[in-house]
């Protein structure tokens, strides 16, 4: 089994030992996607921007020497290369050093998130499987740890599936990488400790709340998490490691690369996506 380290955390090989939330979720969406962009053969398309936005902005969060090192790393990315703003950090990160600024100034955020171990890599089993997560913020003598979000804003979203609108915690499934996080803490550290979400929008200025997750509500939501992940990873690492064949969910960005015309079918009979 691969030794996590800061170096290779990220690297689609340590999947076949460790399973994560976002590919947990990505064999939930489509096991057939999920299993091309682990081996390699499909990279999907996103907002690389909005990635490195929420990067550039925990990377400050974490250290200088940590922001410095992803500043000069992503440079051609983040500076603009024309006009009158050519060597200038671009719009979008501008915004996001009003984000970082309005948090290492807020009294709340220096005596509770500031102080945390940063990106600490816990690991542990779940159900028969291994499992992996990075903490952004860990206090262990406080029995808390943080999660730092950052979010266009706090307008709930919509769910395709429940067909209604969902806080953005909800949406992103945080519940499920809160309790697991949970979980491997304890069995890394040997102590439960309580998650807490700070979100930070993308808006001018920023809008920022922590939240907690001690409701009733928000217990059973990440005890629900923990069973779904109970009854599906199986069959998952089962895909993975190709015991099983993977389900394709037919609409997805990689399903789409492999569609091919067939003959007519009755307009009023076909399965719309909804």
């Amino acid at each position: 089994m691969i030794e996590l380290t800061k170096e290779n955390y990220y690297d689609l090989n340590t999947l076949y030992d460790y399973m994560d939330k976002s590919t947990f979720l990505d064999f939930d969406k489509c096991e057939l996607a999920a299993l091309a962009k682990i081996n390699g053969s499909w990279k999907p398309t996103s907002n690389p921007e909005a990635l490195l936005v929420g990067n550039y902005v925990h990377s400050a969060l974490e250290s200088d020497e940590a922001h410095e090192a992803f500043i000069k790393e992503n440079e051609s990315s983040i500076l603009s290369h024309s006009g009158t703003s050519k060597g200038k950090p671009k719009k979008a990160y501008k915004q996001a050093d009003q984000m970082i600024q309005a948090l290492k100034s807020d009294e709340w955020f220096k005596d509770h998130y500031a102080p945390g171990e940063k990106e600490v890599i816990v690991t542990g089993e779940l159900f028969g499987h291994q499992w992996k997560g990075k903490i952004d913020s860990l206090d262990l003598d406080n029995g808390v740890f943080y999660d730092l979000k950052t979010t266009a804003d706090f307008t709930k979203r919509w769910n395709e599936e429940s067909r209604q609108r969902e806080p953005f915690i909800y949406n992103g499934h945080y519940e499920l990488q809160m309790a697991v996080y949970q979980q491997l803490i304890n069995q890394t550290f040997g102590k439960m400790c309580e998650p807490v979400i700070v979100g930070i929008t993308k808006q001018t200025p920023p809008d920022m709340q922590a939240f907690d997750f001690e409701s009733d509500g928000a217990k059973a939501a990440m005890a629900n998490a923990l069973e779904v992940v109970k009854n599906k990873q199986d069959h998952f690492w089962n895909v993975l490691m190709g015991e099983e064949p993977p389900k394709a969910c037919g609409h997805c960005d990689y399903c789409r690369t492999k569609v091919h015309l067939t003959d007519p079918v009755p307009f009023d009979m076909y399965d719309w996506p909804e």
